[in-house]
This record gives structure tokens, C-alpha cells and sequence, in this order.
């Protein structure tokens, strides 16, 4: 399962879902969320978190947050 942070386009999403991978959208159901709300929804029930948000690799390095996955996305 995906949880889809905030910042993911909406194409990406549903294509994803055209996968038939399920993926939970924060902007869809809880726009505003906090990081730290977003890394508790991911654990359960388990998501890999998909952001372009680099907030979250300082949780998982600086803040030693441990078993989540995040899968961050960079464009050029």
C-alpha cells in the first residue's frame, strides 16, 4: 500500500491506482496534515510513503525515526 503525502500530483496517483496498487491520498482525506501525523499514518496499517517532500529523510536520519518506508520522488 501507498500513502500518497500531500505534494503528489493527482496524474501520478491515479495512475498508481490504475496499477491496482491501493494508495491512501493526504490531500484527498487530510489535507494539512503534519509530517509527523503523516509517519504515524504509515505505520498502520503499513504504507510506503510516497513525497517530494525531503522533510521526511530528516525525520527517518536526523530525528532516528525507525520502520516506516519512504519512497521520495525528485523531478528535473
Amino acid at each position: 500500500m501507498i500513502l500518497a503525502d500531500e505534494n503528489i500530483d493527482h496524474a501520478l496517483i491515479r495512475a498508481v491506482r490504475e496499477l491496482g496498487i491501493d494508495v491512501y491520498s493526504i490531500d484527498e482525506s487530510n489535507s494539512g496534515m503534519r509530517d509527523e501525523d503523516v509517519l504515524f499514518l504509515s505505520r498502520v496499517p503499513p504504507r510506503i510513503i510516497l513525497t517530494e517532500d525531503k522533510d521526511f529523510g530528516e525525520w527517518v536520519f536526523a530525528h532516528n525515526v525507525r520502520g516506516v518506508s519512504i519512497v521520495f520522488l525528485r523531478y528535473q
